[in-house]
């Protein structure tokens, strides 16, 4: 084994050897319940650009799918044509949220082979599909909760998206505010946390990146343990969260309630402006959670690098933290749906590795805010 260790966030050691080398995460499909709604608040709230589109003018009969893109970001918003699909049967149970984390590999049948070889189950083979513009291999495994992997070879496809989609000029723009996926962060039920970053590790190699307990993620009335998994390249990152006692509810038991399981809490994305990208945003009608004021005094001693931005950052509501390599800034938006589930990190990172850590009490102080107007503290 070589030794590769980052003393800033416990980086742990990962083989010589990369079993399952990833590319990133090709896309992330969401089912929702209406998709041609959630793409046009897609596209003018966060400024995707609308790319490729499949449903019933293109010879779908039981689904559509909006393909939005911003930077190297591909949202899929899939909705159901007939109230039998499995697609309506998810978003009836968990409403809108995350069904497919689809990772790009250079090879379909060694990534399926490898996964399913080592514990994965099987949703798809590798299969190929094709169009004018080339084919695409594809193969499917399950993760936590009806979360599923998709992986995707397409090296030799000059499509919008994938074959049968066709291409979309709506008018909308790729805004240029978000620039890729940081992470995904799963939550999982009590007890479930170890089990998952077993599953990443034995099933695709990664290795356990930062380890956060109970006594690191919590506040004076619930609490949380985390882990963070990532590849050897750090190109695809899952935290993985699961609940802890505590005197009420935490963030994630409302989660699992709301979501009634296991399943994709937040999708991080990366910016270069976050002072910008979050004010754009909210005059576009994104909501974000709220930090007192309070909280920016001693900004200045933690981060001493902000200090010129931090009328900036206090305006905006933007935290900061730093590690040993750098400092960061993160901002959450509130959840993008009806159910108080799934929502949003904006991330910019100046050489920082971590999660925000320093911001733990900060963040899910304001989460709890949110929880008690709910009724769910």
């Amino acid at each position: 084994m070589a030794q590769q260790v980052a003393p800033s966030t416990g980086l742990t050691p990962v083989p010589d050897h990369d079993f399952m080398p990833l590319n990133g995460i090709h896309h992330v499909e969401l089912y929702v319940g209406n998709a041609l709604q959630a793409a046009y608040y897609f596209a003018h709230a966060f400024g995707f650009k609308r790319v490729a589109y499949r449903g019933l003018e293109t010879g779908t009969r039981d689904h559509v799918s909006h393909v939005l893109q911003q930077g190297r970001i591909r949202l899929v918003l899939t909705g159901a044509l007939d109230s039998s699909s499995p697609i309506a049967a998810h978003q009836h149970k968990h409403g809108d949220g995350v069904k497919v984390i689809a990772l790009s590999v250079p090879n379909v049948e060694h990534a399926y082979r490898e996964a399913t070889s080592r514990g994965a189950e099987s949703v798809a083979e590798p299969h190929e599909t094709s169009d004018d513009h080339g084919a695409v291999k594809l193969a499917t495994i399950k993760t936590y909760g009806e979360t599923l992997h998709t992986f995707v070879e397409r090296a030799d496809y000059d499509g919008p998206f994938l074959p049968g989609f066709e291409p979309v000029d709506d008018g909308t723009e790729d805004s240029g505010m978000l620039l890729a996926i940081d992470h995904i962060v799963g939550n999982v039920e009590l007890g479930s946390m170890e089990t998952w970053v077993k599953f990443y590790e034995d099933v695709f190699g990664m290795t356990e990146m930062i380890h956060f307990s109970d006594d690191d993620i919590s506040t004076e009335y619930s609490a949380l343990m985390s882990k963070v998994v990532s590849d050897g390249k750090g190109l695809v990152k899952f935290p993985i969260n699961e609940p802890a006692e505590g005197k009420r509810k935490s963030q994630i038991d409302e989660y699992l309630e709301f979501y009634e399981g296991a399943g994709a809490q937040h999708i991080a994305v990366a910016t270069r402006d976050i002072v910008g990208t979050v004010t754009e945003m909210r005059r576009r009608g994104v909501e974000f959670l709220t930090i007192p004021p309070a909280y920016y005094e001693d900004v200045p001693v933690r981060v001493p690098e902000v200090i010129e931005q931090l009328a900036d950052l206090r305006e905006q509501g933007i935290l900061v933290d730093r590690d040993d390599e750098g400092y960061l800034l993160q901002i959450f938006t509130k959840p993008v749906g009806d159910r108080p589930t799934m929502f949003f990190e904006v991330i910019e990172r100046h050489g920082a590795r971590g999660f925000g850590d320093g911001n733990f009490k900060a963040l899910f102080e304001a989460i709890e805010r949110e929880q008690e107007r709910r009724g769910n503290l």
